[in-house]
């Protein structure tokens, strides 16, 4: 996209308002913080995980960062420009369901071959538990990556061929919601 105009045009706004969960004011403001944050338009990977690990100060989000920022890079460019980052957050933060469950299939399927490997899931699953660091207590059954990308494998490859389709990811977390929490490494509430 190269150097940020300092106004969105109108037909890149329209796009944006047709094709995201955002107002005219909400993508205007997201806007302004994204070319102020990034005057050159675009935002790095070494940023990207400078501003990720902010977040996780007790962990290593670096390898996660690493495989959300190639999601959000929807060219494949090296640089996340604003209409992919407010695309990847008008999905991530209020998309349906079905749209969160595709950007995250998108995510864990590192080799973007329709499929995830056990590999692949244990690869963030791994970045995952780095990046949480010692703050979350896991069940015996998920206290390792190993156990966890194994659990998910029991409840997810219905047909056992050792991948994960879209349509078994999809329906795995559908038909039981910790799944969701599995692969969002959310602890189990204590109720």
């Amino acid at each position: 996209m190269g150097k940020l105009n300092s106004k969105l045009k109108p037909e890149q706004l329209e796009d944006l308002k047709r094709n995201t969960h955002f107002s005219e004011d909400e993508i205007r403001n997201w806007y302004r913080g994204f070319q102020k944050d990034c005057p050159s338009g675009q935002l790095s990977i070494g940023e990207f995980k400078k501003i990720y690990g902010n977040f996780f100060p007790s962990g290593d989000a670096s390898r996660f960062a690493e495989h959300v920022f190639r999601t959000f890079d929807s060219n494949s460019d090296g640089v996340i420009d604003f209409h992919e980052f407010i695309f990847a957050l008008s999905v991530t933060s209020r998309g349906k369901l079905d749209q969160k469950l595709q950007w995250a299939f998108s995510m864990y399927d590192l080799d973007r071959d329709g499929f995830i490997s056990r590999e692949e899931m244990l690869e963030i699953v791994t970045a995952i538990y780095k990046m949480v660091g010692t703050v979350m207590k896991m069940p015996d059954d998920e206290s390792t990556p190993e156990k966890r990308t194994d659990k998910i494998f029991k409840q997810m490859d219905t047909n056992l061929d050792g991948r994960l389709s879209l349509e078994e990811f999809v329906e795995g977390a559908k038909n039981d919601p910790s799944i969701v929490r599995l692969l969002q490494c959310e602890p189990i509430s204590q109720s």
